[in-house]
């Protein structure tokens, strides 16, 4: 059994074209009792909605969700400018955010809005920075002064806003150890699951860069983007011939993520529904009102 809560959610569409689509999912998933929205940041793609204003609308058309990007385009939002952007939505929202981030992929994109490119060593450890400075302008207390390889403050006052949430969605094995040291929680990348290689060999590194900066590496909980299917009825196959999950009835999802939190400790997940015909309201109604249920209450007891 577990005592951390097992948060639900749903990845959101975040296109130009589909704004009635994303705010009508946060409302649904609202009123279904899910516990997390998030939307993707690819502010380098005209047909994308800027995420940071997405997550403002969701918040204001939702009362309970937490709402996080999934995950922040870091690159392209400098970390003091982060923290008054998250605070301001925490204070709000009454602190219905949580901060995803991530150094930054697609570089050939990023460098098109002027941001200086970067090495991926540079850009892990501006990844830490960035963490490090918003955990010091959250919370409160007196004047920061900080002066790192990458970001700059001079007696900035924090917000008297506790610091949300942070998240990775760290990939290399330098930016897992960051995760370790400075996150509460890892978003694994690729939608790797907690059968994947990725997961075995990424999450050791997380547990022990925690326990060198002296942390319990349980406080990094481990939250996962999950692609499927929810079938009406069983499917032969939970999982494709690489091992990847792929989805199945309300039964086969309650018993496989039920074994990911006893079995593998998991502390979340994220649905992005597989377009397979079925009514999106219907997956969505399964999700929240039948798996989430049934899925918090075999892990509580």
């Amino acid at each position: 059994m577990t005592n951390r809560k097992v948060l639900f959610g749903l990845g959101l569409p975040a296109g130009v074209g589909e704004v009635e689509a994303l705010l009508a999912q946060a409302v649904a998933a609202d009123a279904g009792g899910l516990d997390l929205v998030t939307v993707s940041d690819h502010p380098y793609l005209a047909e994308r909605l800027d995420a940071y204003a997405a997550v403002g609308m969701v918040l204001g058309r939702t009362a309970q969700l937490t709402v996080a990007v999934n995950v922040t385009n870091l690159p392209t939002r400098p970390a003091p400018m982060l923290a008054r952007t998250i605070t301001s939505l925490s204070a709000l929202s009454g602190g219905r955010v949580a901060l995803g981030i991530g150094a930054g992929g697609l570089w050939p994109e990023i460098v098109r809005l002027g941001v200086p490119p970067l090495s991926p060593g540079q850009a892990v450890r501006a990844m830490e920075e960035a963490i490090v400075v918003v955990r010091a302008l959250s919370g409160g207390g007196g004047p920061v002064t900080y002066e790192g390889e990458f970001y700059r403050v001079d007696g900035l006052v924090p917000a008297r806003v506790p610091t949300p949430p942070i998240w990775t969605g760290s990939v290399a094995p330098k930016s897992l150890a960051v995760t370790g040291r400075r996150a509460d929680g890892w978003i694994p990348g690729h939608a790797a699951d907690w059968l994947s290689q990725r997961y075995a060999t990424s999450r050791p590194i997380i547990d022990e860069a925690a326990t060198a900066a002296g942390r319990d590496p349980a406080e990094v909980a481990t939250i996962y983007n999950l692609p499927g299917r929810i079938t009406a009825s069983p499917l032969r196959a939970t999982r494709d011939a690489g091992g990847r999950w792929i989805g199945g009835s309300v039964e086969q999802w309650v018993a496989e993520l039920t074994g990911a939190v006893l079995a593998h400790g998991a502390g979340g997940f994220i649905l992005f529904p597989v377009h397979d015909g079925t009514p999106l309201d219907t997956t969505l109604g399964r999700w929240a009102r039948e798996i989430a249920p049934a899925v918090r209450e075999a892990v509580t007891g």
